[in-house]
Order: C-alpha cells, then structure tokens, then sequence
C-alpha cells in the first residue's frame, strides 16, 4: 500500500479551528475508499471514482484529524482549497502528490 504526504496551510478560521498553521497530512491511497459518506459528500459524478476519492479524501482526513474543523472543511463552500496555489474550483478534482502544498482558505470579506 501506497501514500501520499502534503503540507497543509490554514488561514484564518480554518487556522483557529485546527490550531496550527501546517500541519504534514499523510494519507494511504486506499483510506477512505469503500466510505459511502465520503462519496456523498464529493457529490462530483466522476466516471473514475478513484480520481474522486484521491481529491476528496484530503477533506476526510482532516476533518477527522482536526474534529473542530469537520464542518467548515466538509463543505465546499465554507472553504476554498488550493494546490500548489492553484485554486480548485467547488466540484473540481485534483489528484495529490507527495509534496503538493494545500492551502485551506475561508471565504475573504471586508470592506
């Protein structure tokens, strides 16, 4: 069995929720792949459900690994991730590599 390890940057209230800043998140390439939960919510219909799994398990991880960030994490619209600084849009998929950078960021507002 295969893994994959990636950095994990937290900004804001992803940050407060997880209580770091990084964190190194290592996840084995099978980890999640019989969770009906899990395809639930990576509710993108691909016709290779492996792609799906692989961009969607990073969510499932850590919302496992960091309880109070489950609900923002979970939800697509609550938090924006990007990889390698690109952002990935709501639906879209991304396969992980070993070193990738993923930044978990919370909607922006201001004035």
């Amino acid at each position: 069995m295969s893994s994959t390890t990636v950095e994990v940057l937290f900004f804001a209230s992803a940050r407060e929720a997880a209580g770091t800043s990084s964190a190194s998140i290592t996840m084995d390439d099978s980890e999640g792949a019989a969770d009906t939960k899990l395809l639930r919510m990576c509710h993108s219909l691909l016709l290779d459900k492996s792609k799906t799994l692989i961009a969607c398990n990073i969510r499932a991880k850590l919302a496992s690994t960091y309880p109070k960030l489950a609900s923002l994490v979970q939800d697509e619209e609550s938090i924006t991730l990007a990889v390698n600084a690109e952002y990935v849009a709501v639906g879209e998929t991304k396969i992980l590599r070993n070193g990738d950078t993923v930044a978990l960021i919370p909607p922006i507002s201001g004035g």
